[in-house]
């Protein structure tokens, strides 16, 4: 199949850009390549990509229709998978505007480019986030997600109230997935696998917030990928659909800085903060769905997928 790939440059974009290659699909990546972290490690993604047979990368911005519209015309694209956002719970405190452009204009743009197109297949990112403050776990796609506690997750949804009138009004079929803290190899900076590896290594304090007692479903990105790329191929998804995709097992963030202080062969120096605005305390998601519809089955447990993360930390910190 054609595949577009939005923030393809993206950490998720870019491991799931590379299995569409492995499995034969051409890909179309597109990306922004913004400063919301440093944009240099998206190029780097990115120049692999453009490396590969099969993929065509492409410097745009999504709230430029025009161009978007274009892109659409030129290629017959099978699916796409729209994983351009802006992220970050605590940026969107600060920022709000970023995130009403990138994450309901953006998102605009290629809810109407597939209209048009009768593309017959959008996947898109939705977030764990959705689910606010809810105490209920695991939590499962019938729970109420009615009050967001960040902006951030308002817009994401939001996202999903406007896939779902563009289903309704005009038959495109929409998948909106919610993801629960992807973590891996060539992950983002700004999360706390990757601020917590470059602290302790350095012997810096890092900060743990709500006094230790967050829990995380920590989902490694090789098991994110798999129920990504059934969710863009399974024959059995309903015209609308809204899905969890995580680890199914919900994890105390001081064991995930326990397992990354014995890979680094450190003793961590925290400091015990409350919880931040915008926060929640736990996160679990119940993956039944996607098992049923995807056949998604996450493997990893953070025992190993942490030194996967900190052996390509090691790697990629030594060149760049």
């Amino acid at each position: 199949m054609n595949i577009l790939v939005t923030g393809a440059a993206g950490f998720i974009g870019f491991h799931l850009s590379n299995k569409l290659l492995d499995l034969g699909h051409t890909v179309v990546g597109l990306d922004n390549f913004n400063d919301y972290y440093d944009p240099r490690l998206k190029r780097n993604r990115h120049a692999i990509l453009e490396k590969r047979t099969g993929y065509t990368g492409i410097d745009a911005d999504l709230c430029d229709y025009e161009q978007l519209t274009r892109l659409f015309q030129q290629n017959q694209f099978d699916r796409v998978c729209h994983l351009a956002a802006q992220a970050g719970v605590r940026y969107s405190l600060t920022h709000p505007f970023v995130y009403q452009k990138a994450n309901l204009e953006g998102f605009l743009s290629i809810l109407e480019a597939c209209r048009h197109a009768k593309t017959p297949r959008l996947v898109y990112a939705s977030s764990s986030s959705v689910y606010g403050g809810n105490t209920k776990l695991p939590f499962s796609e019938s729970d109420p997600v009615d009050h967001p506690v960040s902006l951030y997750a308002a817009t994401k949804k939001a996202n999903e109230l406007m896939a779902h009138t563009y289903t309704h009004l005009y038959g495109l079929q929409t998948v909106g997935l919610r993801f629960f803290t992807v973590y891996g190899p060539w992950g983002r900076p700004d999360m706390a696998l990757w601020l917590f590896t470059e602290a302790m290594i350095k012997g810096k304090t890092i900060p743990v917030f709500n006094d230790g007692k967050m829990q995380r479903d920590f989902t490694f990105v090789d098991d994110i990928i798999q129920g990504v790329v059934g969710s863009l191929f399974s024959d059995k998804l309903d015209p609308y659909e809204v899905l969890n995709i995580g680890n199914h097992r919900s994890e105390s963030l001081m064991d995930m800085i326990g397992i990354l202080g014995q890979v680094l062969g450190v003793t961590p120096k925290m400091e015990f903060l409350p919880l931040q605005p915008g926060d929640v305390p736990a996160t679990y998601a119940d993956i039944t769905q996607i098992q049923i519809k995807c056949g998604y089955h996450p493997t990893t447990p953070i025992s190993i997928g942490i030194p996967k993360f900190v052996a390509w930390y090691k790697t990629y910190i030594g060149k760049v």
